[in-house]
């Protein structure tokens, strides 16, 4: 197949740094041009890949300090459109901006929805693009949309098999990796890791939306004598640190829609305790690759017992369930559902456009 991954063009792909999204991209768009299929990755120019990619942005927005971002995007949706006929399906990750452009064209297309859908706003705007083809990442994430929409089905994220090696976890702390906000919680980590007598290693960056968060309710907490920040860190800092953690803290207090973390971390052999919001109880196997919990006290409970869980155990789990070829597989079987009836539309509308020639 002729493909297209469009990704947002806020960081590179794969990220340099912090980019759930952008990773999620360069592990699908690797691993179908390993399956053989012809791939053309629209993102930003510093993106590394082995398909053909295709750039309106000469850096990712984020590092390159750009303030005017949507010229760029509407640049790129250019680009796409304009070259939609070299492929036989595109695949979007971009959110929802393209859908006045897709619900006009016959071209095979889908989308990746890979934020939350609790926001009250987006509920007329989906209304309005009921014909859209969706996946969800998560069972959960779709739920928060109370309307009916077209979703194509569920395709939870993976990761390539190679990228982390089970660590073995002998480290004297637990780890948090993410984004200092609100809804991730890092106060609740450091919290049970104080209450767990356990160090704690913070890996996370700090956007600046919540930077007054950081401020105001953070940045004292990260001078306790247990707390260490590293602040954003790549992908080998990541294999290292979440190899020898003891586990990882996903105290969460929002509707995650997936949670690239506790995957990584099951990548390493490293259990996860989370609190039960959102996806987790989807990614998590509750007692087997970690504890989901519903409160500070249950949390340093589980904290108690994560020695009994075998990370050899935990590295197998997300063999079978969270690896980019099985990430891909699924993706290229909605492809193959959508291309012949894109393509009967299109015939269609071809042979109807003709006898209305001969008639007129």
């Amino acid at each position: 197949m002729k493909i297209a991954q469009i990704s947002p063009l806020y960081e590179s792909v794969p990220p340099q740094l912090y980019g759930g999204t952008e990773r999620v991209v360069s592990f699908l768009t690797e691993e179908l041009v390993r399956q053989g299929h012809e791939v053309t990755l629209f993102a930003s120019a510093d993106s590394v890949t082995s398909a053909t990619l295709r750039s309106n942005a000469p850096r990712a927005l984020r590092l390159g300090k750009i303030k005017e971002f949507h010229s760029y995007n509407v640049a790129q949706l250019e680009d796409v459109m304009e070259a939609a006929d070299e492929f036989d399906i595109l695949h979007f990750h971009t959110d929802y901006h393209h859908f006045p452009m897709t619900k006009r064209i016959p071209k095979a297309h889908l989308t990746t929805l890979h934020g939350r859908l609790d926001i009250p706003e987006l509920v007329p705007l989906y209304q309005r693009f009921t014909d859209q083809p969706l996946v969800s990442i998560s069972n959960n994430q779709r739920t928060h949309l109370p309307i009916e929409v077209n979703w194509l089905g569920t395709v939870y994220h993976g990761l390539p098999t190679d990228l982390f090696q089970q660590g073995a976890g002998d480290g004297d702390y637990v780890a948090f990796i993410g984004r200092i906000s609100p809804e991730k919680r890092p106060d609740r980590a450091i919290e049970i890791a104080e209450a767990a007598g356990m160090n704690l290693k913070i890996a996370a960056k700090i956007d600046e939306a919540d930077l007054e968060y950081y401020k105001t309710s953070i940045r004292k907490l990260m001078k306790r004598p247990h707390v260490e920040y590293i602040g954003e860190i790549n992908e080998q800092e990541k294999a290292q640190l979440l190899g020898n953690a003891r586990a990882v803290l996903f105290p969460i207090d929002w509707p995650e829609p997936f949670g690239m973390v506790m995957i990584e971390a099951l990548a390493c052999g490293t259990p996860v305790i989370a609190y039960n919001n959102g996806s987790v109880p989807e990614v998590l196997d509750d007692g087997q690759s970690g504890f989901i919990v519903e409160s500070i006290e249950q949390a340093v409970e589980a904290l108690k017992r994560i020695d009994t869980l075998d990370r050899s155990h935990v590295r197998g789990i997300f063999e079978r369930r969270f690896s980019a070829k099985a990430m891909t597989e699924n993706y290229v079987k909605l492809y193959q559902k959508l291309i012949p009836k894109a393509k009967g539309f299109q015939m269609m509308n071809e042979n109807t456009n003709a006898s209305l020639m001969k008639i007129i």
